[in-house]
């Protein structure tokens, strides 16, 4: 898939993320900034499109089905090592923000972020993993509910499907979705 409405001669950047909502909306705010944008939704899709086309840039998503942007990540460098890559993920640590500098990430972001956050940390020098986790992190409350709504939206609305997958009593759910979002 492909944001493709920049000429051939704009920077390429390859977005990996398993949330088509999300990567429709941040392809299309990076390429009103001037990038051209390809999308994969998971690593293979990725290594396939990075196999065709030389990315300048990469930004991928921590967690995903199937191999993880930490596991994509080596294997994107092993291609192109001079390869600019952002990890970006909802599941932030310094653990995990550690592990992506050790493996090459020149950056790793925080969701919710925007594309000026992403071109920032693209461009970017110098990467402290001590502070690229937030000071004040979501709360348990909150990762709970963005991750209802993301089954919810993957499972186009329906509640009945979306409570099996999540493992719990549809009813439970119903009660969860009717209680207002947590701010933090």
């Amino acid at each position: 898939m492909t944001e493709n409405t920049q000429p051939q001669d704009q920077p390429l950047l390859l977005l990996v993320d398993d949330d088509p909502t999300f990567t429709r909306v941040m392809a299309r705010a990076l390429t009103r900034r001037g990038l051209e944008v390809e999308t994969a939704g998971d690593a293979e899709e990725a290594m396939q499109l990075a196999r065709q086309r030389k990315p300048d840039y990469a930004v991928l998503d921590l967690k995903m089905e199937g191999d993880s942007g930490l596991v994509l990540l080596p294997r994107l460098l092993e291609l192109y090592p001079d390869l600019r890559v952002v990890i970006l993920t909802g599941y932030s640590s310094i653990t995990t923000a550690v592990e992506a500098i050790k493996r090459g990430a020149c950056n790793y972001l925080c969701k919710p972020a925007d594309a000026d956050d992403v071109l920032t940390a693209l461009l970017s020098d110098q990467a402290d993993p001590e502070s690229l986790v937030p000071e004040h992190p979501m709360s348990v409350d909150r990762l709970q509910w963005e991750h209802i709504q993301r089954v919810l939206a993957e499972h186009d609305g329906n509640i009945s499907a979306t409570a099996r997958a999540l493992g719990m009593h549809r009813r439970t759910l119903q009660r969860k979705l009717q209680k207002r979002p947590v701010r933090r």
